[in-house]
């Protein structure tokens, strides 16, 4: 079990040296503000009216961001492995989450609680670098989502999605797909029967 664990922590120094310098002593320093957690399919991450204190490195499984509106969950991303998921509003001004995220596998991920992190990157300059790239991180899926959801049709935002992740289309289900891609399941099915060769 502790070969699992160091190995997973590994994972997650590989991904922060492919965004930053980060040296053996600011990943000593890092770990006090670091937590493994294992969710089970269909467990909530944050709740919507939590404020959000942690940033979420996803090592294994994928979750979704998304709303309750009338009893259906309207999915606004997906987020797989190698990659860091938070509410930004929340986690940096102390609001209330406005959205849930939500395990959609057997997913495990490695917290960094934010007073910690705030604790460490006052002790090592790397860490704040860090602290900052992980939410510009964020901060850009976001906006290029909300670029893509405006300016493109479905068939093109498919065809985005099916180059630039295609994870997306391999491991989503179509309901949940047509949900982010913000039409119903037949019109997706729809497109893609008039794609396919």
């Amino acid at each position: 079990m502790l070969y699992i664990i160091l190995k997973r922590m590994d994972n997650l120094l590989k991904y922060i040296r492919s965004l930053t310098a980060f040296s053996d002593e600011s990943w000593e320093i890092l770990q006090s503000a670091l937590t493994k957690q294992v969710f089970k399919k269909g467990e909530y991450l944050l709740s919507e009216g939590q404020v959000c204190n942690t940033l979420f490195y996803i090592d294994e499984g994928y979750c979704k961001s998304c709303y309750l509106i009338d009893g259906t969950f309207k999915n606004t991303d997906f987020f797989f492995e190698d990659e860091i998921v938070t509410n930004i509003n929340s986690f940096g001004k102390g609001e209330k989450s406005t959205f849930n995220i939500i395990s959609c596998e057997p997913l495990t991920a490695i917290l960094f609680d934010k007073q910690k992190l705030i604790t460490a990157s006052q002790q090592s300059n790397e860490i704040e670098v860090l602290r900052r790239k992980g939410l510009q991180l964020s901060a850009t899926k976001q906006e290029k989502k909300s670029m893509i959801l405006q300016l493109f049709s479905t068939q093109e935002r498919l065809e985005y999605y099916e180059k630039e992740c295609p994870e997306l289309l391999q491991r989503v289900p179509l309901s949940q797909l047509a949900s982010f891609l913000g039409v119903t399941r037949e019109t997706l099915s729809r497109i893609r029967k008039r794609r396919a060769p």
